[in-house]
């Protein structure tokens, strides 16, 4: 699949999923999943997460920063699942304290993704993270498939 004519996709992925699976590494090294909640800054190069310290993926990710993010089409079942689009992240993730100079602009993407959220945002144990995305693999369907690197959004935007 060519990277712009994949580039869409991808895009479209970004900007109107909110719902993804989450992998960590507990502190054995095992894998865990969770689902969760995401929204993309503008530039679609970080995204932004509010999470709960009780939850096991957070703390897997206050130790190992190191996760994937798995966003796909919403499955209308029916069909081949095999052709939905769907897009496999590496990322790095990292909390974002209030004092932060970027904090009030994520925050705010972040409760215009989610408003109900508002009420989270005042208990002690949620916090809001930022990701940074370094490989993302997008497949369009059934041997349909393409890698990004953050900066290709940059480049082909401009051709």
């Amino acid at each position: 699949m060519d990277k712009h004519a994949a580039l869409p996709r991808l895009q479209q992925l970004f900007r109107q999923q909110r719902w993804a699976a989450l992998a960590t590494l507990d502190r054995h090294g095992l894998p865990e999943g969770a689902m969760v909640a995401f929204v993309m800054a503008e530039n679609l190069q970080q995204g932004y997460l509010h999470l709960s310290h009780l939850a096991s993926h957070t703390r897997n990710l206050l130790s190992r920063p190191e996760a994937a993010l798995v966003i796909s089409e919403a499955d209308p079942g029916q069909g081949d699942p095999q052709q939905l689009a769907r897009l496999s992240l590496q990322l790095r993730i990292h909390p974002l304290k209030p004092e932060a100079p970027e904090y009030i602009a994520a925050r705010a993407r972040y409760l215009n993704a989610f408003p109900d959220a508002e009420m989270r945002f005042g208990f002690s144990d949620f916090q809001l993270f930022v990701f940074d995305w370094h490989s993302a693999r997008l497949v369009g369907g059934f041997a349909q498939a393409t890698s990004f690197r953050p900066e290709d959004l940059h480049n082909m935007a401009g051709s």
